[in-house]
């Protein structure tokens, strides 16, 4: 099965996204304003999901390959910041391809850095097909959040200095690319968000872990006293962070790929060799936690996340992130509630006590706002 910019045209409607109006992209809060209140409660709650995050305690790979005659770029195992940093390693991986002197080329994989791979392959000059087992909106990377906030991506005592260069020049690198994509059109927004905590303090990274070198991209960073916010715990940190909602990004992403020429054909790969039989020369690995059985990395791991979903509140202008693994995102599909971390768990069935902890501990939160 092969999807064409003429199946795209003929049927899916994306293209009218096109004609979407841009609208602010910022919610920017008025000293004193209200955050409205999030209603948690069971029946208020749409879908239930859970996906797994391809994890590798040294991070991501991004690097080159010979395979027989062919060159395989490597793009995986970015943890809970495939969105995040899909725009970063995909840069990273076709500068890696550039000194191949192939130009036809596939990419393996459909989500969100596969796409952002085939993207960035177009704009230079190459023809890119992807092949893969499912297309947005039935890839892993449509169960994700959508904050643009790098974690979950490494253990720190795994880490080698060459990571963390890579690691720093793909944040800033995809931090500067999603700014060129707010708007309603590709579902990306600037919105406020609150770190709340506890047992003390919302710290920063310290200067050894890689993430020290992000935090200094986040707008207007300001820790908070309990007066000038209205969360029940006594410290709260806000800054300013990007919200891509992946039911809109991705269909986008897919549009912008087939209407500039790329094709799509649906195949699955067990094995290194199989590769070996495609008629293209330079391969891109995206295929996230696949990799471990088709590359043998033995390293990289499922860590299990569930979400739940509530009624949508247009109303909500705000993020949250703690106190403990909770947080909420307002997105247009639904507010997001989650989260759990199960490291090694492959199941993506969702398990009806996660649901509970965190309509639970969502509900505390929410119910003890003032104002």
């Amino acid at each position: 099965m092969r999807i064409s910019r003429r199946g795209l045209l003929g049927g899916s409607g994306l293209v009218l996204a096109a004609c979407a109006v841009r609208r602010s992209p910022v919610a920017v809060l008025a000293p004193g304003a209200r955050l409205s209140r999030v209603k948690v409660s069971p029946d208020r709650v749409i879908r239930t999901i859970a996906g797994l995050r391809p994890f590798r305690p040294s991070g991501f790979v991004v690097r080159g390959e010979k395979l027989g005659e062919k060159t395989v770029i490597h793009n995986y195992g970015h943890g809970g910041a495939g969105i995040t940093l899909s725009w970063g390693t995909s840069q990273l991986a076709v500068e890696e391809g550039a000194k191949a002197e192939a130009r036809d080329c596939a990419v393996i994989g459909c989500g969100v850095v596969g796409l952002s791979t085939a993207r960035l392959l177009q704009q230079r000059g190459y023809n890119p097909v992807i092949y893969a087992r499912e297309t947005p909106p039935s890839t892993t990377s449509n169960v994700a959040g959508g904050l643009w906030d790098p974690v979950s991506v490494y253990d720190r005592p795994s880490v080698t200095p060459e990571f963390r260069r890579q690691f720093g020049e793909a944040a800033r690198f995809a931090f500067r690319r999603y700014q060129s994509l707010t708007g309603d059109l590709y579902g990306v927004r600037w919105l406020p968000l609150y770190t709340l905590s506890r047992d003390g303090a919302v710290a920063v990274a310290p200067p050894e872990s890689p993430n020290s070198e992000v935090q200094p991209l986040y707008p207007e960073p300001k820790q908070l006293s309990p007066g000038e916010h209205p969360f029940n715990v006594p410290f709260a940190h806000r800054r300013y962070s990007m919200l891509i909602e992946p039911a809109i990004y991705l269909n986008a992403l897919m549009r912008d790929y087939l209407l500039n020429g790329g094709r799509i054909a649906i195949r699955e790969f067990q094995s290194r060799e199989e590769l070996m039989g495609l008629r293209e020369n330079l391969l891109f690995n995206c295929t996230g936690l696949g990799a471990g059985k088709l590359f043998g990395d033995a390293e990289l791991t499922p860590i299990k996340g569930q979400l739940s979903f509530l009624l949508p509140q247009p109303e909500l202008d705000y993020m949250t992130v703690g106190p403990g693994d909770i947080y909420m995102f307002p997105r247009r599909d639904g507010v997001l509630l989650g989260c759990s971390h199960e490291r090694g768990v492959w199941s993506t069935e969702p398990d009806p006590a996660t649901t509970e902890r965190i309509l639970r501990e969502n509900a505390a939160l929410f119910g003890g706002m003032r104002g």
